[in-house]
């Protein structure tokens, strides 16, 4: 099984070149090519017998794009193809303050949470931190003209804390000053609540944005959409939160997903308001981005606004999330699901 070339820190280059005998300034060469994003016919300045040597055992590019949709307001939601086979999204959203790219950390997910498309078709494999930072790469390369990519957010496919070892390689890759330089301030990592691996994130260097997705105040509520809540209580995630607040001293996010009459009710500002007292944090609502295999409703625009200003009232910081590619199968996974069901269909047909 080949390995992807970004998936090599610095040091990494550095053994690999001097393994095949050559000077040490190709690992400065090599670097420039994978975050260029280029082919092995685009590495003119190496020699020919050393590429050679790489197209044995690396990929110089881990993904194909398959597709891609552009919304009204420029996001740009990319369907990759890996070598195997496994399809993996990213998507682009454009802002005047730096655009931003997030991306997915695995193949299909695990977490089962009734909201979410990611994870309708299963979890298959965890994503390398090179296929992660591929993602990056790919859309910085394809959106140069357009101001690059500025920021990161760890919020599509997957679980990032459940691929632990290879998300804190991503954003140390992305961070380094011969990669992307994407400072980590710049980095936002969301999770739908381990501890222990929030715990030890602070530990490990990484001192960006977290974000939990909570979606409900409650364990009662919270198990009925999320399965991640039979196993860790609220209190116990809230707790962890606090403990990466302590360690990096970077206010903390809170995911709320708006279902309409679920989790947007005055008892639901209250357990809010009691659940992350002494927090620094701010709620980030999400009206519902509905999605083919779920019956769950958003709020209206009306709705979600007066429950904001509730928990303003309540002393809780809350906006709510300004929507980008809704137009565009913007829930994470849906365009994956519905390219896999469009194949079944036609695979189907054909053999009628």
């Amino acid at each position: 099984m080949k390995t992807p070339l970004c998936d090599l820190q610095y040091s990494e280059l550095e053994e690999l070149v001097a393994a095949a005998g050559e000077p040490r300034y190709r690992a400065e060469q090599l670097c420039r090519h994978i975050v260029a994003y280029d082919g092995f016919e685009e590495y003119t300045d190496l020699p020919k017998s050393f590429i050679a040597k790489l197209r044995e055992n690396y990929f110089d590019r881990p993904f194909i794009e398959k597709s891609r949709v552009v919304s009204t307001d420029g996001a740009t939601r990319y369907l990759f193809e890996t070598a195997e086979g496994d399809l993996v999204e990213a998507v682009f959203l454009p802002h005047g303050y730096g655009n931003s790219v997030c991306v997915s950390c695995q193949v299909g997910c695990a977490m089962g949470c009734t909201f979410c498309a990611s994870g309708y078709y299963g979890f298959k494999r965890n994503l390398s931190a090179g296929e992660i930072l591929a993602q990056a790469l790919f859309i910085a390369r394809d959106k140069k003209d357009e101001g690059g990519v500025k920021k990161i957010v760890m919020m599509g496919s997957g679980e990032p804390l459940a691929n632990y070892d290879n998300t804190v390689k991503f954003f140390k890759l992305l961070s380094s000053k011969k990669g992307l330089n994407i400072g980590m301030r710049s980095i936002s990592i969301s999770t739908c609540g381990l501890p222990d691996k929030i715990e030890r994130l602070a530990r490990d260097g990484f001192s960006g944005t977290l974000s939990l997705s909570l979606h409900a105040a409650t364990d009662e509520k919270r198990k009925k959409i999320m399965r991640v809540a039979n196993s860790h209580t609220v209190k116990d995630i809230v707790k962890s939160m606090r403990t990466f607040f302590d360690a990096t001293r970077r206010r903390v996010v809170i995911e709320y997903i708006l279902i309409a009459g679920f989790n947007d009710t005055d008892a639901d500002v209250s357990a809010l308001k009691n659940l992350l007292r002494g927090l620094c944090c701010h709620v980030n609502l999400i009206p519902l981005n509905p999605t083919d295999h779920c019956d769950l409703k958003p709020p209206t625009k009306k709705q979600a606004y007066a429950f904001c200003a509730k928990l303003n009232d309540a002393k809780i910081s809350a906006t709510v999330r300004r929507s980008m590619g809704s137009d565009v199968a913007g829930a994470c996974g849906q365009l994956k699901n519905r390219t896999v069901e469009a194949e079944m269909v036609s695979k189907n047909l054909s053999k009628r």
